[in-house]
Parts: C-alpha cells; sequence; structure tokens
C-alpha cells in the first residue's frame, strides 16, 4: 500500500518546506556532486514557483573542506574539523548560489548552534530572520556553524538541525534526504524479514526500538537521531519524511511516489505553537483598550498604540498576559520588547518606537504568530 493510500501527506501540497541534504548524498569520492547538486535545485525551483517556502539544511562543509586541505578519512580533531568548516563552507554556499541563481532565486547563507535555539532571544532573532528571509521569496541554506561550534553547543548531526529549523519557522512538512528510503522494522540490510513502514501513526517504544547506526563514513546521523527529529518536528505540528536521495530529482521523485516513511504530526504548526504559548507562565501583564480587543478578535498583531497599562517585570521573548480594559484575562503571548522598553513606548504609535527609544524597533510589541487568546 502506497503511503498516500495511508493518508501520509502529499509533498507537492506543502506551504513550508524544510529539506535537509546529507554529506553522502552531496558530496562523493571525487568531491561535490554537481549534477545532483543542480537536480535537487531543478525540483527547488519548481516547489519556489509554486508558491511554495522552501528551506535547505544542508550538511557538506567538513566534508568538502577536509579534501581541499588534504586531511585524512574518520573522525577529525576538534580544531582540524572546524577548519574543514571554514574552508568548506564558502564552497557549499557558492554551490548552491550557482545552482539556483539561473532560476531566479535568491540565497542566504545561516548558521546556527544550539544555543540559538536554546536562548530565548536568539531564537526570537532566528525566527524573525527566518520569517524575513522566506516573505522576501528567499532560500535559506542553513548549517550548523560547525566553525565555532563545540561539542557542548552542537546539534550534532543535521538531523536535529533540521527539525528544530522546521519548528521555529512553522513549516508543515520536513524532508529528509538521505542514504536509506524510510524505517524498517529491523535492518534491511542483515534483515531480510525487515518490513519498510510507509506510514508512523505515533511514535511508541517499539518505533523508536527500530533505530540504527549510520552506515556511511560522511554522516553522523543514523536512524536513531531521524526519529528523535522526528519526534521534534510531529510534536511541532510538521509532518516528517525520510527518504533515499541519490536520484537527479529527489523531490519530484518523493512526490511521484518513491518510497518513504512519513511521520504523521499531532497537530498544525500554528495550533501547537499557540499551545506552547497558552502552556507558559506569564511574567508581567499588558492591558489593553477597546479599540486593541477588536485588533486582536479580528487576527492583528497587539500595537503599543493599544496598550494602556504594563505591570510586571519580563524581557523580551518572555511571556506576558494580555488583560482588557475590565482586568478579563485575553490571552498570552511573547513580547518583543522588555517591560522597561514596553512602558515607555505604551500608547505611542510605532512609527515613534525608535525617537522614543533611541533605535529601530519592532512595529508590534507582540506578533499575532506569538499570541495565544
Amino acid at each position: 500500500m502506497s503511503a498516500a493510500a495511508t493518508g501520509a501527506p502529499a509533498l507537492d501540497a506543502a506551504r513550508r518546506l524544510v529539506v535537509k541534504i546529507g554529506s553522502a548524498l552531496l558530496v562523493g569520492p571525487d568531491g561535490l556532486r554537481g549534477d545532483w547538486l543542480r537536480g535537487l535545485c531543478d525540483d527547488v525551483a519548481e516547489w519556489r514557483a509554486r508558491g511554495v517556502d522552501v528551506v535547505l539544511v544542508s550538511s557538506g562543509s567538513i566534508a568538502l573542506g577536509r579534501r581541499v586541505l588534504g586531511l585524512p578519512p574518520g573522525a577529525l580533531p576538534l580544531e582540524q574539523a572546524q577548519a574543514a568548516a571554514a574552508v568548506g563552507q564558502i564552497r557549499l554556499a557558492r554551490a548552491y548560489e550557482e545552482a539556483l541563481a539561473p532560476h531566479g532565486v535568491t540565497t542566504a547563507q545561516v548558521l546556527l548552534t544550539l544555543e540559538d535555539s536554546a536562548d530565548r532571544r536568539r531564537y526570537l532573532n532566528s525566527r524573525a530572520t527566518m520569517q524575513t528571509l522566506l516573505g522576501l521569496g528567499v532560500v535559506p541554506i542553513v548549517n550548523e556553524n560547525d566553525t565555532v561550534a563545540t561539542d557542548e553547543i552542537r546539534f550534532g548531526d543535521n538531523d536535529r538541525l533540521a527539525a528544530q529549523i522546521a519548528v521555529t519557522c512553522g513549516a508543515d512538512q520536513l524532508l529528509l534526504l538521505s542514504d536509506v528510503d524510510g524505517l524498517y522494522t529491523a535492518n534491511p540490510k542483515t534483515d531480510p524479514t525487515a518490513r519498510h513502514l510507509p506510514v508512523i501513526a505515533a511514535i511508541t517504544p517499539e518505533i523508536e526500538a527500530m533505530g540504527g547506526d549510520p552506515v556511511s563514513g560522511l554522516s553522523k546521523g543514523g536512524m536513531k537521531t531521524k526519529l528523535m527529529a522526528a519526534r521534534t518536528a510531529v510534536a511541532g505540528g510538521c509532518a516528517m519524511a525520510i527518504a533515499e536521495g541519490s536520484v537527479m530529482r529527489p523531490l519530484s521523485a518523493v512526490a511521484q511516489g518513491a518510497r518513504t516513511s512519513w511521520f504523521l504530526p499531532e497537530t498544525d504548526p500554528q495550533q501547537a505553537r499557540k499551545r506552547w504559548i497558552a502552556a507558559m507562565k506569564p511574567r508581567g501583564t499588558l492591558t489593553i483598550d477597546a479599540g486593541a480587543v477588536t485588533a486582536l478578535a479580528n487576527g492583528k498583531s497587539l500595537l503599543p498604540a493599544g496598550v494602556t497599562d504594563v505591570a510586571g517585570e519580563f524581557g523580551r521573548g518572555e511571556p506576558v498576559a494580555i488583560t482588557g480594559p475590565a482586568g478579563e484575562t485575553l490571552g498570552c503571548g511573547l513580547s518583543r520588547y522588555t517591560a522597561a522598553e514596553a512602558r515607555r513606548i505604551k500608547g505611542q504609535r510605532s512609527t515613534s518606537i525608535e525617537a522614543i527609544l533611541g533605535y529601530p524597533g519592532r512595529a508590534a510589541l507582540i506578533h499575532r504568530d506569538d499570541m495565544a487568546l
């Protein structure tokens, strides 16, 4: 039975798609696989032409850099891995830029570490940057910042990084292109009775027990890391697929029914984010006027002009309660300003923020995507 027949998503129906590319697909024995990369980018351009936001999470910088530097195969000391990443990253970014430019697609390089998602301020900055890039039609090329990352601040593999990026930018689908075509009940290379699982509705202990080890000398992630990524993605409302990606047009192949394992989301990305915000304990309170109450009910963001009072002490990105003119609780949201800043700009037009604070700020005090009413 095909994945489509069992209720799996259709890749060509994605609204915002994150694609993770493994090192073994991108870098071969002779270096960068240029023909394969161009085929992938042909697909990316096709999806973009349909109006789909696309983010690429790409491995390969260390694999490319070590060839240039003549470093030996196998595990590298941290300083050599960082040097290889520094050399390889510029080549990787250039390769994507050159492959997408003929399609009129602009690319951007985004380098992240684990701290960028663990620290709330940096997480919000990363989210805002990604949303802005996608809003401008750019395809971000994301990689772990191996040049500066140490073991203590690493994701450790791009499967989990891709899942975090998918949740951060509100993607509805995540595709892990790998050297395997999905999840099996056992290792199909050693067990002839292993069955392929086209759709996984829930990640149970039995499913987790099916995880294996990496089979490629270039990649860090195995099925265990993919299952960890799936857990993150589906909890954030994002469907995730694992597919064998070595074909020349891998996105087209998946859309046309290539063997794939889909992990079904628990909800949609926006609902998952709002549930997460609603569960937070507020650090302060914003009281708003009747006009702002109406604006929020119509799906608008909360602007400083609609705020009449600020209570409590909170930092940027921290949760605050939203109350109406009579003190009624309306919901909770993540503030884009500190309590001190919010007090200075409350009741003011957004165009006055820079004059009041002395630096440019964001127009909304709480963006609608960061609000649970």
